[in-house]
């Protein structure tokens, strides 16, 4: 153990973050077969394990024949809360486990603040890899996979939510998106609204379970289809990316630079409109105007 300034009795000391581990357990998004030999071993040793709902979680250590030694509710609500009693907990060189009722914590689940907090006071943080949602659903979709932008929840109101929308609507790489399905059809039409009808999509539910589901369609087939069935289950939206802009070439900005002109613009505000409308440098139109 590397010497050290701070007190053996600093919870949040470099001596004692050497033993406390605080440990991401990734669990069954359905299946619960999904769940790993090693999340058994973590989740059976840990001396507390924080969870979204005991119940939920409590189903699943008595499936895999795990009595752990105490729960505690670590939720949107409560994790701020707990942040100080998991850092005394690592002080004393606990280890830590951190669940979230499906997939991996810390993925728009609880658990980002009690990471970000444990790594700031130097404890060890590991990670047992396990199902996410958002992964299964894009390898699933057919749509592009090297690159994606993961966005989870949209806000559901306020100034956030058409921002979060316009984004999306540009954004080349393929989307994920998390929805409930009493908001799945309202944030489809908000979808078809920003990104136009012919931008493919894959609704993807029940994942891993009997009813496994994955619809492909266009965003006004989508739209129409939801309005049609009763949504059930958690939804998974995987939206193809935002197509390439078209290449704007010498001619295009020479016609729009004319176009100014004839509306009576000078040569330098003509310049500058053309340069905006097609967004290409003002370098490059000023030089085409003056050749």
């Amino acid at each position: 153990m590397s010497s050290s300034s701070a007190s053996t009795s600093d919870p949040a000391g470099p001596s004692a973050a050497s033993s406390g581990r605080l440990v991401l357990v990734g669990t069954p998004i359905g299946n619960l077969g999904d769940l790993t030999p090693r999340a058994v071993e973590t989740l059976a040793s840990a001396d507390l394990v924080c969870c979204e709902d005991t119940r939920r979680t409590g189903r699943l250590l008595q499936h895999a024949g795990i009595r752990a030694a105490a729960l505690r509710v670590v939720n949107d609500h409560t994790e701020d809360g707990a942040v100080d009693d998991v850092l005394a907990r690592l002080g004393r060189g606990e280890t830590v486990a951190v669940v979230s009722d499906a997939g991996m914590p810390g993925i728009s689940d609880p658990g980002e603040r009690l990471v970000a907090a444990a790594a700031h006071a130097g404890f060890t943080i590991e990670v047992v890899p396990g199902p996410s949602a958002a992964v299964t659903a894009l390898v699933a979709s057919g749509l592009p996979a090297g690159r994606f932008a993961f966005e989870g929840f949209l806000p559901r109101k306020g100034s956030g939510r058409p921002q979060r929308l316009a984004a999306i609507a540009t954004e080349r790489r393929t989307v994920v998106l998390y929805e409930a399905p009493h908001r799945v059809e309202r944030t489809l039409a908000d979808l078809l609204a920003a990104c136009g009808p012919e931008r493919r999509v894959v609704l993807a539910r029940e994942l891993t379970k009997l009813h496994e589901e994955h619809w492909r369609g266009t965003l006004a087939e989508a739209a129409a289809h939801t309005a049609e069935v009763e949504p059930r289950g958690e939804y998974v939206l995987v939206l193809d990316g935002a197509p390439a802009p078209a290449e704007v070439t010498d001619d295009d900005i020479v016609a729009a630079i004319d176009r100014a002109k004839a509306a009576g613009a000078s040569t330098r505000d003509a310049v500058a409109e053309a340069a905006a409308e097609l967004n290409v440098p003002k370098r490059r139109a000023y030089d085409l105007a003056n050749r």
